[in-house]
């Protein structure tokens, strides 16, 4: 029997089984190039949605907006960089825990159709990339008035009651 790691979610979404397929593919086929995992790390990355646009927010501690790249080409957006180590070594200092991740790292997501790509503007603060990338028009929500069978549209709220 395998032993996999738990995950407390009852309904996993689209872009969470398509990251946990994403990272698992890419390790598989870094590791069988190089003999080991080229990614020393992967950050923490959200993705939400709102009427307008999808925001993705990803954790890059310790790093600046120099250290990052974002990257779309055919509906594909990547982001990567490279996190220095901080850890000094030397006779004067052990380190007896050292948990803080260093090194490159590469995330990638396909976008829906729902995206302009041409609109995507990000930003980064204090460790935070934020992404933004709006709706086209046509796949924003909105609402749809009901008509009457001739297709004019019903008054609301007159009070009538005759």
């Amino acid at each position: 029997m395998a032993i996999t790691r738990y995950r407390n979610r009852v309904w996993p979404t689209p872009w969470q089984e398509l990251e946990d397929m994403s990272t698992r593919l890419s390790r598989v086929f870094n590791e069988g190039a190089t003999g080991r995992d080229t990614m020393d790390w992967l950050p923490a990355v959200n993705v939400e949605e709102t009427k307008e646009e999808l925001v993705l927010t990803a954790e890059l501690p310790g790093m600046s907006q120099e250290d990052v790249e974002i990257e779309l080409e055919n509906n594909v957006l990547t982001i990567r960089g490279t996190k220095e180590q901080t850890r000094q070594e030397g006779d004067d200092r052990r380190y007896h825990l050292w948990e803080r991740r260093w090194g490159s790292f590469q995330r990638s997501f396909t976008l829906p159709r729902t995206v302009s790509a041409e609109k995507i503007g990000a930003n980064f603060d204090n460790g935070i990339l934020t992404v933004h990338m709006p709706k086209v028009a046509e796949a924003r929500s909105r609402r749809i008035q009901i008509g009457d069978a001739a297709g004019n549209p019903k008054e609301v709220g007159t009070g009538g009651g005759d």
